[in-house]
């Protein structure tokens, strides 16, 4: 499945010799969540960020961890972006581990936010039932938006995360595949079997947010069973949405290993 793709790179008349830089978000987010860390790396390098099948402009379908890598590598090779810095965030960063164990070819280095190789991640969103029977209006707008959702989601920035995911206008209803998302859910809770000698020994760096419990302690073995040449790097004050809440040390922790690799 070839994804939609937002592509920033440096002025043609300083065309990029460094290897290109993949962006992949988390669950019910898009490309463009990115794009502060997209629109910072384009001055030198070129970029890429993805929507992953069934989110954004992106077409729908099941989907697995091993399925979507499988998307991520042949959008790459469509674009001609063989091999890359994959940088992927949460269901992003799942998807990114599983390119680099089972792609190694065309993963240069690989950088892996607030997620770790194994169960978890996501339920902190909390998703109410009744999302895939929600009654649209004739015609929705932003505050018509968070409305309709309110009753559902009270938390803010979950139900931020899920307009974004609407369509608005005056042919409302949901943009993403929302059915294959939610079918799926226990699927990108886990973490897929692997032959037990799969590994990525090329560069890796996990960032995690110190106030995010995604990545602990337990975590440590299958991260260097799996990514022996990994470093880990937390952010003080940071959760989850890491690169949201500290994005300035967030980006130079990004450019420092990019520099080195």
């Amino acid at each position: 499945m070839l994804l939609n793709v937002i592509e920033r790179g440096p002025e043609p008349t300083t065309a990029p010799t460094l290897p290109p830089v993949v962006l992949l978000h988390g669950l019910f987010g898009r490309a463009r969540n990115l794009g502060f860390v997209q629109r910072r790396l384009s001055a030198t390098r070129r970029t890429l960020a993805m929507d992953l099948r069934n989110h954004g402009t992106s077409p729908h379908g099941p989907m697995s961890y091993p399925t979507m890598a499988a998307d991520v590598a042949e959008t790459m090779r469509h674009h001609h972006a063989m091999p890359a810095t994959v940088l992927g965030h949460s269901m992003g960063g799942k998807t990114a581990m599983m390119l680099a164990l089972t792609q190694p070819e065309s993963v240069r280095s690989l950088i892996v936010v607030d997620i770790a190789p194994g169960q978890g991640g996501f339920d902190s969103l909390d998703l109410p039932q009744g999302l895939e029977t929600l009654h649209f209006p004739p015609h929705l707008d932003l505050h018509t938006a968070n409305d309709l959702l309110r009753p559902l989601i009270d938390k803010d920035g979950v139900r931020q995360l899920m307009v974004q995911n609407m369509r608005l206008g005056d042919n409302p209803g949901w943009a993403i595949g929302l059915e294959d998302i939610q079918a799926a859910l226990p699927t990108l809770m886990a973490w897929p079997s692997l032959p037990a000698d799969a590994c990525y020994t090329g560069p890796t760096l996990f960032i995690r947010g110190a106030e995010s419990r995604y990545i602990q302690p337990e975590n440590e073995p299958a991260m260097r069973r799996l990514f022996p040449n990994h470093r880990l790097e937390s952010i003080a004050g940071a959760g989850h949405w890491v690169h949201a809440d500290a994005p300035q040390r967030f980006c130079e922790l990004v450019e420092a290993f990019l520099a080195e690799h």
